[in-house]
């Protein structure tokens, strides 16, 4: 494929830096075409979101409010949302490992949902920074169709945002990002008809612009149907209207399906009309996904059958044989404040009817990112900005359009907001592809840093540790007590040998970073955490897999911990493996790591699986007790039973190393004895060099003031003594 400069620049910024990008452009510049670019070969792990079930549908994508589990009231910022955080484990997952949000038609998402969205990535990532740490590529042109604001969202909207569209979104203006806009136009080749789309699209449409659209005027214009005309209108009731009389026209019985509305639902609210005439024949097009996939929010199809039985089956051209369709339930769900000042759904009523409406016209809004052999385009009433070019820009020549209505000066509309935005976004975007060389160099440092962070880890074991201490100590006191040691022992061998080490990175150029002697330590600075990291969580991780639980909350909640846990420190050891082996390149290190999580699920599936089993066994039978023996704490017993480090490790087949961190774990335990370990003299002076130099001083200055004749093993466990 040949890229123009733009397509260039814009792959650059989302495959080899960090930083967030808003891919902007007329209609048919290649926006979409970018996108599908960026799924087929982006070595980065993305999810693709939109603010409609038809431009997600058209972006390979979910819905934003699918997606996210997100209410239809608008956000308040500061606030936070009590649960609708119910995510699935495999949605957190994805969530936790995430490197780049897409969201296409950005233009249409408000400021309050982009925040929305930043409340939830930081909560679930357990990451303050904004949207989570997420990359984002956000796709859309503001000259086409703004958000949707009803009057009642508009009024709680301006009390907290400059104006509803997405560039005033708080977290988006804490947020690094540059703006590329993409500039040439593939959809249509007439260089008469591009040049009024372009006037149109900036509000400025010429006296011979507007002559030459309008003699595509034709208000009594009758398409035969296999020329496949569509009536593109401003306003639903214009297209209600047009179904309508096309309704009509059909023979055959007319058969109504009446919604059934509990509690309070508004009547402006109600997602397909509570009265739904239908006959066999009729262009229908659905208005909610399918949990399956047989369907979504936007798709077309012709009635090919009605049921008495409140069934309709529907033909779609691009569907294997006919959907059947039977009644959906929608929620109306209003938010408040509870005593902690969190914002709680409280569901007012809700409405169950077929989820289809008549399709033979569609509103302008319905046919963003739809491209269209020939339309019939009703735009003489527009009411907000894009609209016109929004419709006109669906059509790929001047001939395929009829209008209905003419075109005149006041029905095209432009927002200054939107105009004084662009204005100072292409200034700041020239800044930052003039910096762009930086900017990958950049980016190469944060993924090695990434390499080393292993936060995530200890976080997944301080919540199963917590989970231990609080409900399973006494049913499986020894395993509580190995999830102690492992979390002491991960901070000491690894957390701040970490951060000492990234501090080393962050410090160094890139070219120093990749100097092949820095490169050597690099691998093996990987091979030392990798081994810890084994030893550290080899046993407890399968140990702890192997357990029952007979209370279903708790069972969950283990699962739920543990399979986090695992995902996040199987991910970090397949890439610390490989890095000590092959050293670090920036496109093999995000092939592994996308490999390594792509990866998870049928593991993950299997271990949930044998988990279920175990716990549904658990309510016929009494609680197992642990057949097996922690490996630390064999080496342990060892120890109490009189054997030294040597015996120890000759006895296991052990290193002396892996047995001194074993038997460091159990300090303070009943039969530890430190004496056995260190003579008093030695184990003195090391007190003393701690107390010299700062008890929070890392183990390598002591042992260079100590010199040779002290380990870091005897160091190691006094500073645990001293802890």
């Amino acid at each position: 494929m040949t890229f123009n400069q733009e397509f260039s620049q814009a792959w650059d910024f989302v495959e080899h830096t960090g930083i967030s990008i808003f891919l902007t452009g007329k209609a048919g510049t290649g926006k979409t075409t970018f996108l599908k670019y960026v799924r087929e070969h982006s070595t980065k792990r993305m999810i693709v979101v939109a603010p409609s079930g038809v431009a997600a549908i058209n972006a390979g994508g979910v819905t934003i409010h699918s997606f996210f589990q997100l209410p239809l009231s608008p956000y308040t910022p500061g606030a936070q949302i009590q649960q609708r955080l119910d995510f699935s484990p495999d949605k957190r997952r994805i969530i936790s490992t995430l490197d780049m949000l897409v969201i296409d038609e950005v233009s249409m998402v408000r400021a309050d949902l982009l925040d929305e969205i930043d409340n939830v990535l930081r909560r679930l990532r357990r990451n303050n920074r904004p949207f989570g740490g997420v990359q984002l590529l956000l796709i859309g042109d503001l000259n086409q169709l703004c958000p949707v604001v009803t009057p009642e969202d508009e009024a709680v909207i301006s009390q907290y945002y400059q104006s509803p569209f997405f560039f005033d979104s708080d977290a988006l203006k804490r947020t690094p990002y540059v703006t590329i806009q993409l500039r040439q136009v593939y959809r249509q080749s007439d260089h008469r008809f591009l040049t009024i789309l372009n006037h149109i699209r900036e509000g400025h449409p010429s006296d011979a612009d507007l002559q030459l659209l309008n003699m595509r005027l034709d208000p009594k214009f009758r398409p035969d149907k296999k020329d496949g005309f569509i009536r593109l209108v401003t306003h639903n009731r214009m297209a209600d209207s047009q179904n309508r009389s096309e309704l009509q026209r059909l023979s055959g019985r007319s058969y109504t399906f009446n919604a059934h509305v509990d509690g309070d639902f508004p009547e402006m609210s109600y997602p397909t009309d509570a009265h739904l005439e239908l006959k066999i024949g009729a262009q229908v097009m659905f208005i909610r996904n399918d949990p399956t996939g047989l369907y979504y929010n936007g798709k077309i199809g012709i009635v090919h059958a009605i049921n008495d039985d409140n069934g309709v089956e529907v033909e779609c051209p691009d569907s294997d044989g006919f959907i059947t369709v039977e009644p959906q339930t929608w929620e109306n769900a209003k938010y408040k404040l509870n005593e902690k000042n969190e914002i709680v759904a409280d569901v007012q009523g809700t409405f169950t009817q077929i989820p289809l409406r008549l399709a033979w016209a569609i509103t302008i809004h319905k046919s963003q990112g739809l491209t269209f052999e020939h339309a019939i385009i009703d735009a003489g009433y527009s009411f907000t900005s894009g609209q016109v070019y929004v419709a006109l820009s669906r059509c790929r020549t001047l001939e395929g359009i009829v209008l209905a209505t003419p075109i005149t000066r006041a029905v095209i509309q432009n927002d200054l907001r939107v105009e004084s935005y662009i204005s100072n976004q292409e200034t700041a975007a020239q800044r930052s592809i003039e910096d762009l060389p930086r900017l990958k160099q950049n980016y190469y440092k944060e993924q090695l840093l990434s390499l080393f962070d292993f936060q995530p880890i200890q976080q997944g074991e301080d919540l199963l540790m917590r989970l231990f201490i609080g409900s399973l100590s006494k049913q499986y006191n020894t395993l509580t007590f190995l999830h102690k040691k492992t979390a002491d022992s991960l901070q000491a061998q690894v957390m701040e040998v970490a951060m000492k080490w990234r501090t080393v990175i962050d410090r160094k150029t890139v070219e120093e970073l990749k100097d092949p002697a820095f490169q050597q330590r690099v691998k093996d600075s990987a091979r030392y955490f990798a081994t810890h990291l084994h030893t550290l969580f080899d046993d407890v991780l399968r140990h702890t897999a192997e357990i029952t639980v007979g209370n279903a909350s708790v069972a969950k909640q283990l699962n739920n911990n543990l399979d986090n846990l695992k995902t996040n420190y199987d991910i970090a050891y397949r890439l610390l493996k490989a890095i000590s082996t092959n050293g670090f390149d920036l496109l093999t290190y995000q092939q592994e790591r996308a490999d390594a999580i792509l990866g998870k699920p049928k593991q993950k599936s299997q271990h949930k699986e044998t988990r279920k089993t175990e716990v549904k066994k658990e309510t016929k039978q009494k609680t197992k007790k642990e057949d097996k023996t922690p490996s630390s704490m064999q080496s342990f017993m060892l120890f109490k039973s009189g054997k030294d480090i040597e015996e120890i490790a000759t006895t296991r087949g052990l290193s002396k190393s892996t047995v001194w961190s074993h038997i460091i774990c159990y300090f303070g335990e009943e039969g530890f004895d430190i004496n056995r370990l260190i003579p008093n003299d030695k184990a003195e002076t090391i007190r003393k060099a701690f107390k010299d130099l700062g008890d929070d001083v890392g183990l390598k200055p002591i042992k260079e003031a100590l010199g040779d004749d002290y380990s870091y093993d005897e160091i190691r466990l006094i500073k645990r003594e001293m802890m």
